[in-house]
């Protein structure tokens, strides 16, 4: 299971890769669960990161068609490996479905580094103020997304494990893995949480509070991102490249 790590700037970026993070994902954590950063700030951290790890970036939830596919266009072209995609406040699948195949449409033009995309599924509000998440893994392969992540929208909520016992999170990785996407789980996810993340089978473990100082609204520093990967390494997980279900 690969570990990776949601950071604000170019600094984060750093203590992040020096700390050993798998995946250095950019994000703004004072704009909600998928805040995105800026362009500038995305180009900072992929020159922090140098190429030693794969950069993602968070595009945030989409609303129109024609505005994710330009906005993954974007991103895309800045040269990293994936962008995320959500949907709150959505709960009409086939507009869902519209939505998520313009964000891929976005990453596929001619001459276009290959970027993938991921569709972000909430364990708090799916089926009522987003698409349930077992439905978001159907539309995720229909569409052509590349993997998918169940994460929390509330971030001042309760965690992933406080809503989903890991006997759910379990059938849930193997399904979106039958459907040959890779699997990520986030959503103030801890530590001491790591062992029962990686019995699920996801593929990747996604983290920002606990990989801070303080709270997700402080800075991500090395000392607590070297504690992570530290901690995965003593599950003895395998950690394989991004791109597939590992074991695949």
């Amino acid at each position: 299971m690969q570990l990776l790590v949601s950071v604000a700037n170019a600094t984060e970026a750093r203590h992040a890769v020096e700390g050993g993070a798998d995946l250095i994902d950019a994000k703004d954590p004072s704009a909600g669960a998928l805040g995105a950063v800026s362009l500038d700030t995305l180009r900072e951290i992929g020159d922090a990161v140098s190429g030693r790890r794969v950069v993602s970036a968070a595009l945030g939830d989409a609303a129109e068609e024609e505005g994710i596919e330009r906005a993954s266009s974007d991103y895309g072209r800045m040269g990293i490996g994936f962008v995320k995609v959500g949907f709150a406040g959505i709960t009409d699948i086939s507009r869902v479905e519209r939505l998520l195949a313009s964000a891929v449409r976005g990453v596929r033009p001619s001459g276009l580094q290959q970027c993938g995309v991921v569709a972000v599924a909430y364990a708090d509000t799916g089926g009522t103020t987003s698409v349930d998440p077992s439905a978001l893994v159907d539309i995720a392969a229909r569409t052509g997304a590349s993997g998918i992540l169940l994460d929390t929208a509330q971030k001042d909520g309760p965690g992933l494990l406080n809503l989903l016992s890991p006997t759910a999170l379990e059938r849930w990785v193997a399904m979106a893995h039958r459907a040959g996407l890779t699997v990520a789980l986030a959503g103030k996810l801890t530590a001491e949480d790591l062992p029962i993340i990686s019995e699920t089978g996801a593929d990747i473990v996604g983290v920002r509070g606990a990989a801070c100082e303080g709270v997700r609204s402080s800075r991500v520093t090395e000392v607590k991102v070297r504690r992570l990967t530290e901690s995965l390494q003593r599950l003895g997980t395998p950690r394989g490249a991004l791109g597939a279900p590992l074991g695949s």
